[in-house]
């Protein structure tokens, strides 16, 4: 097995990376997918991958590795474009008849866990922008790590993927953890009065290809 380009040794036979639960059929509104299961061993959090048409062995794949997101991909809230952003790679995905969305559950609040996020929340309340409430509560801004869309993509057989982001952090973490990125393609959301304070400080602190000026 190789991890950010480096082989492990075979002799050490080190426990699997991912662990393959289940796969069925997903239909969803952007049309059918395959949906697979995939079990961290170390700490048991159970990612997914939602797979559209033949990706193994292919190059430049459409991909998406998005992070749980409780308030934004299920119930909806306008505060973030996490939702929004899910959706609109999964409409690219079936566009293009190919693709997968890999979804990266515990990774909730940029890694800091559901409770600790509404806190964040509370303090945006306030007049403290997402990076700022992180750091009130003694927080860091961002704990994810993407490990596991890299091994999940490997296991998927995937070569090189056109990745659906606007977080050039999001890259280099995939990229450091031996993902070949050929491509990036942006995901445009829409700005409210919700979400204008949040987006503006996503590109002014923490790097995101977004066109504010």
């Amino acid at each position: 097995m190789s991890i950010g380009g480096k082989e492990t040794p075979a002799a050490a036979a080190p426990a699997p990376v991912i662990e393959h639960v289940a796969t069925s059929l997903l239909p969803t509104r952007h049309g059918g997918f395959h949906i697979h299961v995939y079990r961290c061993p170390d700490d048991g959090i159970e990612h997914v991958a939602l797979v559209r048409g033949d990706v193994r062995g292919k190059e430049r794949v459409l991909v998406r590795a998005h992070s749980e997101c409780l308030t934004g991909d299920v119930f909806g809230s306008m505060r973030c474009d996490c939702g929004e952003q899910l959706d609109k790679a999964m409409a690219l995905i079936a566009e293009a008849g190919e693709g997968v969305i890999v979804y990266m559950r515990g990774h909730e609040g940029r890694g800091i866990g559901l409770g600790n996020k509404i806190l964040a929340y509370a303090l945006q309340d306030q007049g403290q922008d997402t990076v700022e409430a992180n750091l009130a509560l003694g927080l860091p801004v961002d704990t994810r790590d993407f490990q596991m869309a890299v091994s999940i993509l490997g296991e998927l057989g995937v070569k090189t993927v056109r990745l659906i982001t606007n977080n050039p952090g999001k890259m280099r973490k995939l990229a450091e953890h031996g993902l070949h990125i050929v491509e990036r393609i942006p995901v445009v959301t829409e700005r409210t009065p919700h979400n204008i304070a949040y987006l503006r400080a996503k590109q002014e602190k923490l790097g995101h290809f977004l066109d504010f000026n």
